[in-house]
């Protein structure tokens, strides 16, 4: 990446790229983006070279470009960076240096062979950062600089990567520095969504040159002779643009024009021929064998070998090695083996000229070439792609091969890619069902609306066998779900159950059925369902999969609505073995998903068996992050743990899980379900004494109507009512706590601590209308006693106080300490301490309060038991 030329009129960008190699080679070690942006020609490879010059002494430099034919090889501009310095080590060192990411990333970078679950790409990710932190850390000497010319090419898999890694340099000692033409990066951003940007980048747009410039070029080539008509029209004909203006003079140079006023009218005619067409007409000339040579090798793209190029041509080496030494000499390639063309307007140039049916086979001669060179359907699937459709079942199969292999190293994209390919050709009627069902397979996370599509067209077709047909359905609906269609999930599972015999796959159907009937925010048959779904599962024992299913699901709903927390415990014990999902029901089992395991552990969460909720969830965290699922999986898994903490009282720690699995969901997209989860429990949790930073999480995540079809954890237009209340919004409050009430009630969820709409309505309601407000709290104690948990009681014990006598507030109160002190909720417990020890005026009673409120981090509440014991003080 070396300049072959002086540099023009670059000054301010090499100020810049030295300022940030100085940065990153001073003692703080600061990291950062540097971004190179301008038209095809203006210098950015010219610039990127003088930068790795002048960081060559000072750091280690690793260098990738993209290509304009290789934009669908996944992770190719990432192997072009790392393999080389892997490549260094031993294979022990190299899998010590991915540490507990080698088989999740390795396989993306063609190190290791993919084992265990598909990978997700935001894993996958993750582990390459790892890498790359880990091979910075060895080269603490000198700081790290990436070079990557060339992005708007760069693979998507690639850009994704970079996107992400860029975003946290200042952790890092490493220096990104990318060029890029800018309306070619946004298209490709536009396809794929754009990515998050490192703070502190700096970003510099490339100009053309100016006439003086431009003239210092021509004499540098030509002589200073050259006068001042000559270089002025240079620069007219060219537009200032380096590579053009280089080129131009090489011909001046190959013509001996001398650079004078009567030659200049020749200059626009020399022009053409160092682009476009003029370019093609050049190449030709150099006859038929160098043509073909050159057409293979653009055909081939980047890292170009001599004897696959000679295979495409159908030359000899001899022939091809002649052939290489004529296209250098002609200035249209560089190198031996590989070879790389001198530059990518040249390559782009190259492969247009080649006639389009020439072109075609060329592919798919390059195809067979590198699959009988035994580098498999994903290294040839980027050839396969440009072969016209032509009813040929053997590329069929080898594009569905390589869609597995895609998928197999995290790049659901160029799985997506191959499939859509494959349908085109076409495939035979009895395969086209299950090659629909494989695409769906593997848009999921990556397009749940496309995914539905193909699902749907599987399933009306022939072609799919029975477990395909259930397996096809039930990942139908995880993708309505996922797309925020409940009701059409559920719909999917019931028309599929209708027609699928009784056995495993029925049962199959059935507990996915229940499972989106039950999770839809609104339901018109909500009890009817939870008694069909009782008569299903209360008399299973969980002698399989099926069973387990059942038995969560049961669990779960018997604990929205209320029902004796026994008999969920129960349930809950009957659905797991030894304590622990069965095998195929854990937490990166694909066939029933994570979705019942985490039922299970928010079932044990609301029904104070927190030690039960929060071993499930620390299992999910070690899965997902040995899986490498660190996406929204990993998100979600982290507010669970959030929500345990929550429970338990403590609310910094509740806080610093909830703040992660926001920043690890944000990551991946925006308003997904485990964005509302994790807002609202963190709003849950802020909203206990800190109310302004409560309303900041709920405005930046538009927290509130109109609120997903699905269920938010916990139950979402009641936490914002408790927020609205906190503020002293109170008629808003009994607005929305209403409407939350008219929602659970016909549904017969009573559940109060899952959703205290009840409890919180009677305190807004406590003057305004001091009736209805009792009833209220007394109809909420009546729920909880029936529910039979310690936290339910005590809560609802104290919200009854404060509508009674005196002497009953206080026999009230002291009964709802003796039961939040009983449960696993600190937080509740001392709110309950404050109270009774104001209602009985006990200093002692106060300090125990705000000792446990302070342990809590509960830092308004132990102010309030504080002030209070310091206001009984002073007036006795």
């Amino acid at each position: 990446m070396k300049p072959s030329r002086p540099l023009y009129e670059r000054e301010p960008e090499l100020a810049a790229a030295a300022h940030a190699v100085d940065a990153l080679c001073g003692a703080q070690a600061v990291g950062g983006l540097l971004i190179f942006s301008g038209e095809a020609g203006i210098g950015k490879t010219a610039l990127l070279g003088e930068i790795q010059t002048i960081a060559a002494d000072r750091c280690t430099v690793w260098s990738a470009r993209g290509g304009e034919t290789v934009t669908s090889v996944p992770f190719h501009v990432v192997r072009q960076l790392l393999q080389p310095a892997l490549d260094r080590f031993p294979p022990d060192e190299v899998r010590t240096l991915f540490g507990p990411w080698y088989e999740i990333a390795a396989p993306a970078l063609g190190l290791a062979e993919p084992t265990g679950p598909q990978p997700d790409p935001q894993g996958v990710r993750d582990g390459l950062d790892f890498v790359v932190a880990r091979l910075a850390s060895r080269l603490s000497h000198r700081p790290l600089l990436l070079i990557i010319d060339d992005a708007h090419w760069a693979d998507g898999e690639s850009l994704a990567w970079l996107a992400s890694f860029t975003a946290r340099l200042g952790e890092l000692p490493v220096l990104v520095v990318q060029a890029h033409r800018p309306e070619e990066l946004a298209a490709r951003q536009n396809e794929s969504g754009p990515g998050s940007a490192h703070p502190s980048q700096v970003r510099v747009a490339l100009r053309a040159l100016t006439p003086d410039a431009t003239a210092e070029l021509v004499r540098a080539a030509l002589g200073e002779h050259a006068d001042d008509p000559f270089c002025r029209e240079v620069w007219a004909v060219t537009g200032g643009n380096p590579y053009e203006a280089v080129e131009l003079v090489a011909k001046v140079q190959d013509r001996e024009l001398a650079p004078l006023e009567e030659a200049a009218g020749l200059l626009r005619e020399l022009g053409a021929s160092a682009r476009g067409s003029g370019l093609v007409a050049r190449l030709e000339r150099l006859g038929t064998n160098a043509n073909r040579f050159a057409w293979a090798a653009a055909v081939l793209g980047t890292d170009i070998s001599q004897d696959l190029a000679a295979t495409l041509a159908g030359m000899s080496s001899a022939e091809a090695a002649d052939c290489t030494a004529r296209l250098r000499e002609a200035r249209i390639v560089t190198g031996f083996d590989p070879l790389e063309f001198v530059h990518p307007l040249i390559a782009s140039a190259v492969y247009r000229s080649i006639p389009p049916a020439t072109r075609t086979a060329m592919h798919g001669r390059a195809a067979w070439a590198i699959t009988r060179a035994g580098l498999g359907p994903a290294a040839a699937s980027r050839h396969l792609l440009e072969v016209h459709p032509d009813d040929d079942q053997e590329l069929v199969e080898q594009l569905r091969e390589a869609a597995k292999q895609h998928l197999a190293v995290g790049a659901p994209e160029a799985a997506r890619r191959c499939l859509e390919r494959a349908l085109q050709e076409p495939p035979r009627q009895r395969v086209k069902a299950t090659l629909l069902y494989e695409l769906g397979c593997a848009t999921l996370l990556s397009s749940p609306a496309t995914t539905v599509q193909h699902l749907r067209a599987a399933l009306d077709m022939p072609g799919l066998g029975d477990d395909q047909r259930v397996d096809a359905t039930y990942r139908l609906a995880a993708a309505h779900s996922h797309n925020n269609q409940l009701k059409e999930a559920a719909g999917a599972l019931a028309a599929e159950a209708a027609r699928t015999a009784p056995g495993p796959g029925l049962m199959r159907l059935q507990a996915a059925h229940f499972l989106w009937e039950g999770m839809q925010a609104g339901e018109e048959d909500g009890p009817g369902r939870s008694g069909r779904l009782a008569r299903n599962a209360d008399h299973l024992q969980g002698r399989d999969n099926a069973e387990r299913a059942l038995l969560t699901l049961r669990a779960f709903d018997a604990m929205l609505r209320g029902e004796n927390s026994q008999l969920i415990v129960d349930l809950c014990e009957r659905a797991l073995v030894d304590g622990h999902p069965a095998r195929g029901l854990g937490w990166t089992d694909t066939e029933w998903g994570f979705e019942l395991p985490t039922l299970v552990g928010i079932t044990y969460a609301f029904t104070d068996q927190l030690d039960r909720a929060e071993d499930l969830f620390g299992e999910a965290v070690r899965a997902f992050e040995i899986s490498g699922w660190s996406g929204a999986h990993l998100a979600f898994a982290h507010t669970l743990l959030g929500l345990v903490h929550r429970r338990r009282g403590r609310l910094a720690e509740a806080e610093g899980f909830l703040r992660e699995g926001l920043r690890l969901a944000d990551r991946v997209g925006s308003g997904l379900p485990v964005h509302w989860d994790a807002a609202c429990l963190l709003i849950d949790t802020l909203a206990r004494g800190r109310v302004t930073e409560a309303r900041e999480i709920a405005d930046r995540y538009a927290f509130g109507a109109p609120y997903p079809s699905a269920m938010v954890l916990p139950d979402g237009p009641c936490v914002r009512g408790r927020l609205l209340l906190a503020e002293g919004r109170t008629k808003e409050a009994i607005v929305e706590l209403e409407a939350a009430g008219h929602a659970l009630e016909p549904r017969g969820r009573f559940n109060g601590v899952w959703a205290p709409w009840a409890g919180d309505l009677a305190r807004a309601l406590a003057e305004e209308d001091p009736a209805r407000a009792a009833q209220l709290a007394t109809t909420a104690r009546v729920h909880a006693e029936r529910f039979g948990t310690d936290t339910a009681i005590g809560e609802a014990l104290r919200c009854v106080s404060l509508f009674a006598r005196p002497e009953d507030a206080t026999h009230l109160l002291a009964e709802s300490v003796r039961h939040l002190e009983a449960s696993p909720s600190a937080y509740e417990h001392a709110l309950a301490l404050v109270d009774h020890g104001i209602a009985i005026r006990s200093p002692r009673e106060l300090a125990r309060a705000h000792k446990l409120a302070t342990a809590c981090g509960a830092e308004s509440l132990a102010n309030r038991a504080h002030q209070a014991r310091a206001s009984i003080r002073s007036s006795e």
